[in-house]
């Protein structure tokens, strides 16, 4: 049933303090999951982007793209494997991920924001991030495990970032780095985030994806945790509360944290509006992680 126009209007007014409170600040935004998986979903967080924008909010958009790169794979005949949250990346399978990220989501996204009314640009990751091939994992009990061409960055020139935001435009990064070689790496897209975070010491840090916030039984919503500082996201970790995918997540998260963002939001962003729903609202939705 649709809303009375008392009632929307009343959203509004809801949301004036918060546009008041953020205007002119820097929103680092990570986007993934299988809220990039669903049209009418992805159509809905753009355009909420572009409503941040309008807003006089500065959006910084990360986007991942694993599922659909986990489907190229699965195409060429290979098999998907992931260790402690991070995918294997063998020689054929970096091909398969520049090709996904640079040539198809990340033109696709910008070309949507743009769409919409915003002003956007595609900005690929390994043009301005330097990386380093991370060394062998231990998960389980197997040890010295070799993820391929998967890195963390060690570095970054901001000058591309910078210039898009000078423009009022938001940029879209993807997650692949190079190395001093020029070897390009794939870099876990919350990893990226996290640090790009960090450098431009965002006021918010927000992870988009398809789990509603942290969680203390992630098949129980009643179970998520609303808000939590660091000391709590360590105790998590140790009772292994945090598993899995979670892992860079939180790890990136508390990252951002140390370098001065603000504060750092995790959203379901299968659920309607839940950027706008964290931002302008009093209750907000999912779980934040507070200094």
């Amino acid at each position: 049933m649709a809303q009375s126009p008392t009632l929307r209007a009343e959203a509004l007014i809801e949301a004036l303090p918060f546009i008041q409170k953020f205007r002119g600040q820097l929103f680092v935004i990570k986007y993934g999951g299988s809220a990039m998986e669903d049209d009418n979903v992805v159509e809905r967080f753009l355009r909420d982007v572009v409503f941040l924008e309008a807003v006089g909010i500065n959006p910084v958009l990360i986007h991942g793209g694993g599922k659909s790169i986990t489907s190229r794979m699965r195409e060429a005949g290979l098999k998907p494997k992931f260790v402690n949250g991070l995918r294997v990346t063998d020689a054929q399978s970096i091909g398969i991920v520049e090709d996904e990220l640079d040539n198809v989501i990340n033109p696709g996204i910008a070309k949507m924001l743009n769409e919409f009314g915003g002003k956007a640009v595609g900005i690929h990751g390994k043009t301005f991030l330097r990386g380093k091939k991370l060394p062998l994992q231990t998960e389980g009990k197997a040890t010295s495990i070799d993820l391929g061409f998967v890195g963390e960055v060690i570095d970054m020139d901001l000058a591309s970032i910078e210039r898009a935001l000078a423009e009022e435009s938001v940029p879209v990064i993807s997650p692949l780095a190079r190395d001093d070689a020029g070897v390009v790496l794939n870099i876990n897209a919350d990893v990226v985030a996290g640090t790009i975070a960090g450098r431009l010491k965002a006021a918010k840090f927000i992870y988009l994806s398809d789990v509603p916030g942290i969680m203390r039984d992630p098949t129980d919503k009643e179970s998520l945790i609303p808000s939590v500082n660091r000391e709590k996201i360590e105790q998590l970790l140790e009772e292994e509360v945090i598993t899995g995918g979670m892992i860079p997540k939180v790890e990136s998260a508390v990252h951002a944290l140390e370098q001065g963002v603000k504060k750092v939001h995790f959203i379901d962003g299968r659920l309607p509006h839940s950027l706008l729903l964290e931002i302008f609202t009093n209750a907000g939705i999912g779980t934040e992680i507070i200094g």
